[in-house]
């Protein structure tokens, strides 16, 4: 940790920060001793990195009393950057720092935006997880996992139709395979890779002869929208996961009936691949403090938590545990609070809300910003009256987290170019808004610099949270989408296209669907639909375009507006600047 606090980021990239603080990193048996576990709970991934046998350690942990509950979210995300996960590992490390037993809880990062424009997601400056290389590439194989069952799904799917629409009821017989009469042009899924490959959003295949496939369209979504990825989210053992892989559809019969992973048989290898994928992976923050990595990210077209099975080690483990939710609190937060927490059965006892200066300004209406440009100088100089307008996204997200009885902390993630004025300005509106608030600066001085936010996170935890849902589990869908559009959204209400109509009434007709959650996806970039309206918009109406139905992980998931589950790879990708130094196998550019 001393070694940590000599570290300057203000000189020094991401990376350069994350490879400096590997040299005196705690080996991933320490990090293990230190969390009271036993030699056999430990499964090494080489000297710093390790899974954690969850069934084993509940087992013999399972009665102990939980830590406090701290849940991460923020303001929506800009262009400038919010800091969330930077935040998350930035208030473990300050709770350490006041002598803390914490844990943390974070989410893998895809490979989409790790080559792509936002990075690695592993935080920054003295607040990152480390080892940078291991986390940002594959870590310890999950999302390569849940990429190959995904895809022997489609396989299997594939196979099916092919050999059907090729051989007669006797031959299938001799095979011992039941006709399924998949229909080729209404598939459930498509394809899985974890790139951000636009090209493969639609596409044609079994181009060639008989034995080459079935030519019908399919299309690729990135693998942590996969519904697998919500399955391992949301999982209580591997019972259940095996339960919910079977019962994931792939695919509708001609009678559009739904064709799952257990007609098909294929359920028993999908769930044979993610064995492992169960455990999560044991990690640390750059000062030494337990880091839980654990499912994966992307809010606006996932469930985007840190899984429920890290969430509920660190509790046995912590006596204060901060887990990350994706992107803002219209999305993150609200999954968050009405998906994990009715899932999980647990109860937060805070969340911190992350805003930053800048971002505050460009909600505000500050000018447009451009990923690789120079910054305008509103961003870099005082401007009360920009922060003043852009107070609005900020004030919503804690209406949101107040809403669910959830105490609510604000952080102001701190930039050098911030000013007194206009730190002042975002505290006494917060106050006014009935919440605690922090400036923390843990990015330049990691947990010596977020004593304030862990202070007043600690605060927030003594209170006692009137935790409610904003709908009951009886609530029909219709009405739970018009409660989360309305009240977390700001939207004057909701349309729907024909066809999520359509659906919708066979979701809320079948008594097996009817009691599943409700899973939005919609654009992070704004609290509407529309990625181009900042702050809190009003005077708009959600249109809901589609209906997906994760039978397995059981989630309706209406689609909002013209959102893709395959994002796109833009033109000046940061793999043009990662690589690799030939003479000692290091990993330079990832940030």
């Amino acid at each position: 940790m001393e070694q940590a606090r000599k570290l300057d980021p203000t000189k020094m990239k991401d990376w350069e920060v994350a490879a400096e603080a590997e040299k005196t990193m705690k080996t991933v048996y320490q990090l293990a001793e230190e969390l009271g576990l036993e030699k056999e709970e430990l499964l090494p991934y080489g000297h710093y990195l390790g899974k954690l046998d969850y069934q084993k350690i509940m087992k013999r942990l399972g009665s102990k009393p939980d830590g406090k509950y701290i849940e991460v979210t923020a303001i929506t995300p800009t262009p400038l950057g919010e800091g969330k996960t930077t935040t998350t590992m930035g208030l473990v490390e300050g709770l350490g720092a006041l002598g803390k037993k914490v844990s943390g809880a974070i989410r893998q990062p895809s490979g989409g935006p790790t080559f792509n424009i936002k990075g690695s997601a592993a935080g920054g400056g003295i607040s990152q997880c480390v080892p940078l290389t291991d986390f940002s590439l594959g870590l310890t194989g999950d999302i390569d996992a849940i990429t190959n069952a995904h895809n022997l799904a489609m396989v299997a799917m594939t196979a099916r139709i092919q050999h059907e629409f090729n051989y007669g009821d006797k031959t299938l017989e001799k095979k011992h395979l039941k006709r399924l009469n998949i229909d080729p042009r209404n598939p459930a899924i498509g394809w899985a890779i974890d790139f951000s490959a636009q090209a493969l959003r639609e596409i044609i295949m079994g181009l060639g002869g008989k034995m080459d496939g079935f030519m019908m369209k399919s299309g690729f979504q990135i693998t942590v929208s996969s519904e697998l990825m919500a399955i391992l989210s949301v999982a209580s053992d591997l019972k259940d996961m095996r339960e919910r892989i079977s019962k994931m559809v792939v695919a509708y019969n001609k009678k559009k009936e739904p064709v799952t992973c257990g007609d098909l048989e294929v359920d028993g290898a999908m769930t044979a691949i993610m064995v492992k994928t169960l455990n999560p992976t044991l990690m640390q923050t750059v000062e030494g403090q337990p880091v839980f990595v654990h499912a994966g990210p992307f809010a606006n077209i996932a469930i985007g938590q840190s899984s429920i099975l890290a969430d509920k080690l660190g509790l046995k483990v912590s006596d204060y545990h901060v887990t990350e939710s994706g992107f803002g609190a219209d999305i993150g937060f609200e999954k968050f609070w009405n998906l994990k927490c009715r899932y999980s059965g647990l109860t937060p006892n805070a969340s911190v809300i992350v805003a930053t200066i800048r971002a505050l300004k460009m909600h505000g209406g500050g000018p447009k910003v451009v990923p690789g440009k120079p910054l305008d100088r509103a961003y870099t100089e005082e401007n009360t009256e920009l922060v003043k307008k852009g107070l609005e996204n900020l004030l919503k997200h804690i209406e949101t987290v107040k809403k669910s009885g959830i105490p609510a902390v604000v952080c102001i993630n701190h930039f050098y170019t911030d000013t007194d004025k206009e730190i002042e300005v975002v505290r006494e509106a917060v106050k006014k808004a009935g919440a605690r608030v922090a400036v923390s600066k843990h990015w330049q001085f990691g947990g010596e610099g977020a004593k304030e936010l862990a202070e007043q996170v600690i605060a927030a935890c003594e209170e006692k949270p009137d935790f409610k849902f904003l709908y009951t589990a009886d609530t029909p869908h219709k009405d739970r989408i018009a409660r989360i559009a309305t009240e977390v959204y700001g939207a004057d209400g909701v349309t729907y296209s024909p066809l999520a109509e359509a659906k919708l009434k066979k979701v809320q007709e079948d008594p097996n669907l009817a009691p599943m959650g409700t899973c939005m996806v919609k654009t992070q970039l704004s609290l509407s639909h529309d990625p181009e309206l900042k702050g809190a918009p009003k005077g708009w109406i959600l249109p809901i375009q589609d209906v997906l139905i994760y039978q397995g992980a059981e989630f309706i998931v209406p689609v909002a507006g013209g959102i893709k589950l395959m994002p796109g790879t833009a033109s000046d990708p940061a793999f043009r600047r990662i690589d690799v130094d030939v003479e000692t196998g290091k990993v330079t550019g990832l940030f």
